[in-house]
């Protein structure tokens, strides 16, 4: 009643596992990490943000670029002027018509240490014609017209900011905080790229369990079939009781489960590391692993691993660009505070009325008409709680990042530790293991041979196999979680690119 439905299943699994698909890619750690780098969605995502985190460098640089500045008008106007002549005892009506052409080209330029520079070129034509008209009679009594109608000015302005805004400290901390942003963004991918090793390797592992675990439970039922045949023959023969082959039979049935659950687990863990591998490209339908867990005492004594990570861990690295950039706002909130003084020196030069534009040129650039000015101008907030609430976030922000900075160094310590012993109770775990899994061979055996002589029984035999496929099992387990445990330990150490012989690509 128990075997029935599990025999077709358990054919159809074999059936499946005998027909090996075509695509098969047999493949080392070293290049299924090389593969994961080349294709993995999550390191293009990485990039593209480094790139956008980049381009903030030159959007805060653009506040001191020079900045070009122009405008043009033209104007026609007519009005009429009707007056009275003392002398000449009559009256009087002007018409005129005026034109007007101006153009101002300038250019400004904020400087990083808190200067401004305005220049400014402005040439001017302006145009009138005249007629004057008796108003009773409308008979026109003269005319007139602008002589000269070019004139212009070029101006030259530099202010210079005293107290607030003086410096680059204060001027260029966007600037600052996009530099460190953008370093931070480099680490980031930094960690996007070892976070991906870590992960390819745990699932490359997870196949290479998945596969030897279906070695073993293969295994298994092949110890329970040979148990089975020998209790139908010993029954046909007479030497043993036929209850036996009903637990033999049981033990089978249980380990063609096994087969069963170890299948489906080989296939889930295939596809895993498949989809990890190539997100977007022709894939293969299974990937055979070539490498196989070995056991390395570790060779880096524990204080200097701690070491190693304070230097080398990027997570660190990226807490102290924060706190650097915490530390640039506060000083520039600081700034903030101080009263707006500001001195500008200011140069004006005219030209005459002319004829001709160049003309107008000519004077300008001899400076036929100057002048000059300079002075002081201030500024200062009553109570200036908008600078005191920014200065009081920003120290706030800058203590908060100083902890945070702390308790991150005391997380990696932590993290190294834990590894470090991870790898070392995962090392005595696999001699442990392995010494467990030849002591139940060499039970099994014994026993086995007992019950060949009628010295023991069917039911000890089948616990003495459970207890190898057990110890088999565990020893699989100890060394996956070892090699595990050397990638968390290198991964919390700062060194997991090195050791795999790897560089961050660009």
């Amino acid at each position: 009643m128990f075997r029935a439905p599990m025999i077709p299943a358990l054919l159809i699994c074999h059936a499946l596992v005998a027909q090996a698909p075509a695509n098969v890619k047999p493949l080392s750690l070293q290049d299924a990490i090389k593969i994961s780098l080349e294709n993995n969605l999550q390191v293009e995502i990485a990039k593209q943000t480094r790139a956008a985190t980049s381009a903030s460098v030159s959007i805060a640089q653009g506040a001191f670029d020079w900045t070009l500045l122009g405008s043009a008008s033209y104007n026609r106007q007519e009005s009429a002027v009707t007056s009275f002549s003392t002398s000449k005892d009559t009256y009087q009506r002007s018409d005129t018509t005026a034109w007007n052409r101006e153009l101002a080209v300038g250019v400004n330029k904020p400087f990083e240490w808190g200067g401004n520079l305005r220049l400014n070129y402005n040439p001017l034509y302006t145009y009138a014609e005249g007629t004057v008209v008796d108003p009773l009679s409308s008979l026109p009594l003269g005319t007139s017209s602008t002589l000269y109608p070019y004139t212009g000015s070029f101006s030259a302005t530099y202010t210079q900011s005293l107290l607030k805004g003086f410096g680059r400290a204060a001027t260029e901390v966007n600037v600052i905080v996009a530099r460190q942003n953008t370093e931070a963004a480099n680490y980031q991918y930094q960690i996007a790229i070892i976070n991906l090793v870590a992960s390819t390797e745990s699932q490359y592992w997870d196949l290479v369990f998945a596969e030897r675990n279906l070695d073993n439970a293969k295994v298994a039922l092949t110890l329970a079939q040979k148990q089975l045949n020998e209790n139908k023959i010993r029954v046909d023969v007479g030497t043993l009781a036929p209850i036996e082959v009903t637990s033999a039979e049981a033990a089978v049935a249980q380990q063609e489960q096994a087969i069963i659950a170890a299948e489906a687990q080989l296939q889930n863990a295939n596809d895993a590391l498949v989809r990890a591998l190539y997100p977007s490209m022709e894939r293969p339908e299974r990937i055979e692993p070539t490498d196989a867990p070995t056991l390395s005492h570790i060779k880096i004594e524990e204080p200097a691993a701690e070491k190693m990570a304070l230097e080398r861990r990027v997570e660190l690295k990226v807490a102290k660009l924060a706190n650097e950039s915490a530390s640039a706002l506060r000083a520039a909130a600081e700034n903030h505070l101080k009263p707006q003084l500001d001195a500008f020196v200011a140069y004006n030069g005219l030209s005459d009325n002319f004829t001709s534009l160049s003309s107008v040129n000519s004077d300008l650039a001899h400076t036929r008409y100057p002048g000059y000015s300079v002075g002081l101008t201030f500024s200062y907030p009553i109570g200036n709680r908008t600078a005191k609430g920014n200065l009081a976030q920003a120290k706030a922000n800058e203590r908060g990042s100083e902890l945070s900075l702390q308790d991150q160094e005391l997380g990696i310590l932590l993290q190294v530790r834990q590894a470090y012993r991870n790898v070392e109770a995962a090392e005595k775990g696999v001699d442990a293991a392995k010494k467990t899994r030849t002591f139940r061979e060499q039970d099994l055996d014994a026993e086995q041979k007992k019950f060949d002589n009628g010295m023991s029984t069917n039911f000890l035999v089948l616990s003495k196999q459970n207890d190898l496929d057990t110890a088999r099992a565990a020893e699989l387990q100890a060394q996956i979680a070892y090699a595990k445990s050397v990638t968390a330990l290198e991964q919390a150490v700062g060194n997991l690119m090195e050791a795999r012989g790897f560089e961050y690509p660009n």
